[in-house]
């Protein structure tokens, strides 16, 4: 896709956009025929023919639409006229439409590309296709087209790995493409296998590996900018390729949906890809404990004792609540041996917040309200949306074990994402802007692009503002 200052004088494909004001305004300078069935409402797409040109009078709702709706337009527009869309100059009219909504649309079209498995043959994505808008400068819509096309290879890449069956996508597959991916953008990537751990002491993150018929895997990968005194992010993502629950074996109806409950990790990727084609002035410390949590002779039950990084015991009374574990490590890892001026903590977390939140939005636990005001306002203008719940101590007497200094789950049937954002932060080494992201809703779910639940790429829009803007 190109985005170019200017207009020819014949178009042989036209996008109009309109809200349902707009439309008001100009329905009469159409013919009866298109006024009878196109009124302007959100997703609405009126497709008018003539000898010369296709034009697609597309509706986009309200005057005071969000600019995150302009982007959800583009992307169903995307996806349901993928195959109708030519590779070709195409006029956008609109001309009450400004720059940041503009640059929406743009990253919308671009995001609606996308279906399992991925390729970029869509029209949008071929340099042919050209959006002649006359509204904004050449220099910044070329700067809004790298922009879009940069969050695009994120967010493509975080679903990408999140849809890819369990069999596609075992540790050593997807180290080597981290690997790759490293080499490509020249960040630092440092990897931990099962002998390494164990000198190390990341017993937690052991416990759940011990299991696995595949060598320990803890990634750490580094994106460093060049810009002084720079502000720097620490990541850590659950990384479970595949989770049966272990010995706490899961109920098997939905058991082939757990290829997901590596959510926290595409976020962190799709995120540093971002990053880095960006060339964002910030460094990132990105820590991904990769597993799966297997049943074999070697896995861990129900009564273990483990020790963890920053030598804290744990109980372990659910083998299937396994992210908690390998989290604990990541993030006393990440906090003993970097200096970070934020360190979030994003994961498929626990059934307790998809109860609770459905798909709305991810359960937020943090422990400085500068970061956690952050978030909010990020998640609301990105509409990647979290809600802040407590962490007070009165649910550390929960978790609280006779044999050790903590236990992994509660016996009580209630508030365990709060029972796990507690649990995780025993392991933060008292650092002082901390959040804990369970998103376990809202990363895989109802798509417009697939059947059945699919990855929707929550997360790395989230992140990628935050980190863009409040550097």
């Amino acid at each position: 896709m190109k985005l170019i200052n200017k207009k020819n004088k014949n178009y042989t494909q036209i996008f109009q956009l309109f809200t349902e004001e707009e439309w008001t305004k100009s329905s009469k300078n159409y013919n009866k025929n298109v006024a009878a069935f196109f009124t302007g409402k959100k997703n609405e797409v009126f497709i008018h023919t003539d000898a010369e040109s296709v034009t697609y009078l597309i509706g986009l709702g309200k005057s005071n639409l969000q600019n995150f709706e302009v982007q959800q337009v583009a992307v169903k527009f995307s996806q349901t006229q993928k195959d109708k869309l030519q590779s070709a100059p195409t006029l956008l009219v609109a001309d009450f439409l400004k720059e940041k909504k503009f640059e929406e649309f743009v990253k919308g079209l671009l995001l609606g590309t996308y279906t399992y498995p991925f390729d970029k043959k869509h029209a949008c994505w071929n340099t042919k296709f050209e959006i002649h808008f006359e509204n904004i400068s050449q220099k910044k819509l070329d700067a809004i087209g790298s922009k879009a096309e940069a969050l695009a290879n994120g967010q493509t890449a975080c679903q990408e790995w999140l849809n890819k069956p369990a069999n596609l996508k075992k540790p050593d597959m997807l180290s080597l493409y981290l690997k790759n991916l490293a080499k490509k953008h020249e960040l630092k990537y440092t990897v931990f296998n099962r002998k390494k751990c164990e000198e190390l002491g990341l017993g937690a993150y052991l416990s759940v590996n011990q299991g696995s018929a595949y060598d320990a895997t803890f990634t750490i990968i580094e994106y460093k900018t060049t810009v002084k005194n720079a502000k720097t992010f620490g990541l850590v993502g659950k990384c479970v390729l595949f989770d049966t629950g272990g010995v706490s074996l899961k109920n098997p109806d939905n058991m082939h949906y757990m290829k997901s409950d590596m959510g926290g990790a595409t976020a962190v990727i799709g995120t540093l890809i971002y990053a880095a084609e960006m060339k964002l002035p910030v460094n990132i410390i990105a820590v991904l404990p990769i597993t799966d949590n297997a049943i074999s002779e070697k896995a861990f039950l129900p009564s273990d004792v483990i020790t963890a990084y920053n030598g804290k015991t744990i109980e372990v009374l659910n083998t299937d609540a396994e992210g908690r574990m390998i989290l604990a490590d990541g993030l006393s890892y990440l906090a003993k041996n970097y200096k970070t001026d934020f360190l979030i903590d994003l994961a498929t977390l626990t059934g307790s917040s998809v109860r609770m939140f459905g798909d709305t939005c991810g359960a937020m636990f943090s422990n400085n309200d500068e970061l956690k005001n952050l978030l909010i306002k990020t998640g609301d203008s990105t509409n990647q949306r979290v809600w802040n719940l407590p962490l007070w101590d009165i649910w550390k007497d929960d978790i609280q074990s006779d044999v050790a200094d903590l236990k992994n789950i509660s016996m009580k049937p209630i508030g365990d994402c709060i029972i796990a954002a507690k649990f995780l932060e025993q392991f933060i080494e008292n650092h002082p802007k901390w959040a804990h992201l369970d998103i376990a809703g809202v990363a895989f779910g109802s798509t417009g692009y697939a059947k059945e639940k699919a990855a929707t790429g929550y997360g790395v829009q989230l992140l990628a503002d935050l980190i863009e803007n409040y550097h």
